[in-house]
């Protein structure tokens, strides 16, 4: 009971910053709409944004026919590998690159129910960072609380999936080697851990997208509490 008690609180508490933050600009429209009603709004929209990200990044070039965020081989070695490319090594540079997007399509399912976990424990504070923090508010609400456990989660299957191609162990070799010269971030100085933070940034980048939609048009959503919501607030 008590917390049955404490998260309509909690919703009530959501609704009230949310109608504060946009009650002057819609006063006339958000008569009939409750702090309730405001607060699962916002949850509801942020959840259908991350699992529209998920479904649209967890398939077959979702990251690979994707140019906002297919992940490239990084800094210097992207540029090497063009020259690599003229020297016969095309395919493999190639397989290596198409791989590493695979894992990261192979990963992202996972994160689902953390990223759904974050929305639902979402406090008032992460309201009004998210309500207030501008285009990247989304994505850094994502972030913060999910990119620790969600790193942990991605990164065995993104090294199970770049072992398959041997230049992987070369990259390593390599990128080690050039980072010590200042060539390679030495974050990504490992094809794994550079692989699982692109797909990481790819994932919340696509959720702030997903969300700026929802709120945009309601309607397309057909969830009668997005409409009801973000109809008004329009």
């Amino acid at each position: 009971m008590q917390r049955r008690n404490f998260n309509q609180g909690g919703a009530s508490a959501l609704g009230l910053l949310i109608l504060a933050t946009y009650g002057r600009a819609h006063a006339l429209s958000l008569g009939d709409l409750t702090n309730a009603e405001a607060g699962s709004g916002l949850k509801t929209a942020l959840e259908k944004g991350a699992l529209m990200a998920v479904a649209l990044l967890g398939k077959p070039d979702g990251f690979l026919g994707n140019p906002k965020v297919r992940i490239p081989l990084p800094g210097y070695l992207e540029d090497a590998s063009k020259l690599l490319k003229n020297f016969g090594q095309g395919r493999r540079i190639d397989e290596l690159v198409t791989a590493i997007n695979r894992a990261a399509e192979s990963a992202v399912p996972m994160g689902k129910d953390l990223l759904v976990g974050a929305v639902r424990s979402m406090n008032v504070n992460d309201a009004k960072n998210i309500l207030t923090g501008g285009d990247t508010s989304v994505t850094a609400f994502f972030a913060e609380k999910t990119r620790a456990p969600l790193g942990v989660k991605f990164l065995p299957v993104v090294s199970r999936a770049t072992e398959k191609v041997g230049l992987a162990q070369k990259y390593n070799d390599f990128a080690g080697k050039a980072a010590g010269f200042g060539l390679v971030k030495k974050e990504d100085a490992n094809i794994q851990q550079y692989v699982t933070g692109r797909t990481l940034d790819g994932l919340y980048l696509v959720i702030g997208e997903e969300e700026r939609k929802i709120r945009q048009d309601p309607v397309g959503t057909g969830s009668a509490i997005l409409q009801k919501v973000f109809g008004a607030l329009k």
